[in-house]
């Protein structure tokens, strides 16, 4: 979950301003989290507290809305406000990528695949419950448990293709033609793509950023899964940490406490 944060502080300076290119300086003075950050950790948040059980829809509801309340200026999409202020939120049709950047937590709640997508649908669908929003987040939860329990770059390609998208993508093509998409599958493919031709996780990111489009949260999805992958420099994670509040730190280490 923390390669997600990661991923979300540093390309928080570049959604507006693609860069095209892995030489920047990697945490950005005005680097920040975002909204991708905050939902990441409502998602842990409600896993946390309904261990999996019936309940987890109706928690995943309350959590996002808890949090998003205590940071209201996160530049939430138009709709995704609207449902966190609604006295009745239901479900939008949504396939924006926002699905697919807060759903890191499921990966280390599961126990295999079927239980990767059970849960990724039940805390996707309560706002994105469109096919294409269902299916982004799927594609990037099961990336990441595939990754944290050991299957290779190329295990992990032939499911997403074989399942999900295809990721025959050209990375020189990407950077001069990707353009900034906020749907899931203009975004989730790539991101998947860029993990798997890095070298480690700090590249990982790199790569993200250098192709462009909605950088935090590509960096969101390509993070989570290099994080399972390689994972995290230990000075990375220390300099992470000094981008979030207390109340995120906390949550954040409740998170590492209920982990499986």
């Amino acid at each position: 979950m923390l390669g997600a944060i990661i991923g979300d502080i540093v390309g928080s300076v570049y959604e507006f301003n693609n860069i095209k290119t892995k030489d920047f300086h990697f945490f950005h003075p005005f680097g920040h989290f975002t909204d991708d950050t905050v939902m990441t950790i409502a998602i842990s948040n409600a896993l946390i507290k309904a261990q999996k059980n019936e309940k987890l829809q109706k928690e995943a509801i309350y959590q996002m809305r808890k949090l998003g309340k205590l940071y209201p200026d996160m530049s939430y999409g138009t709709r995704f406000e609207m449902w966190l202020n609604s006295n009745h939120p239901q479900p939008y049709n949504s396939y924006g990528n926002g699905a697919a950047m807060r759903i890191s937590p499921v990966a280390y709640f599961a126990h295999n695949i079927d239980e990767v997508k059970k849960l990724s649908r039940e805390v996707t669908s309560v706002t994105h419950n469109s096919s294409e929003g269902i299916k982004g987040a799927e594609a990037t939860a099961i990336s990441i448990f595939m990754a944290l329990h050991g299957k290779s770059k190329e295990e992990i390609k032939k499911f997403i293709e074989d399942n999900y998208y295809s990721l025959n993508f050209d990375y020189e093509d990407l950077k001069k033609e990707y353009k900034f998409d906020e749907t899931c599958q203009g975004t989730v493919p790539q991101a998947i793509y860029c993990f798997l031709i890095s070298n480690d996780f700090e590249d990982a990111i790199r790569t993200g950023i250098s192709i462009g489009g909605d950088s935090d949260t590509l960096c969101a999805i390509t993070g989570a899964i290099a994080e399972a992958y390689y994972g995290i420099p230990t000075k990375l994670k220390e300099i992470a940490f000094t981008y979030l509040d207390n109340q995120l730190k906390h949550d954040y280490e409740k998170f590492i406490k209920h982990k499986i």
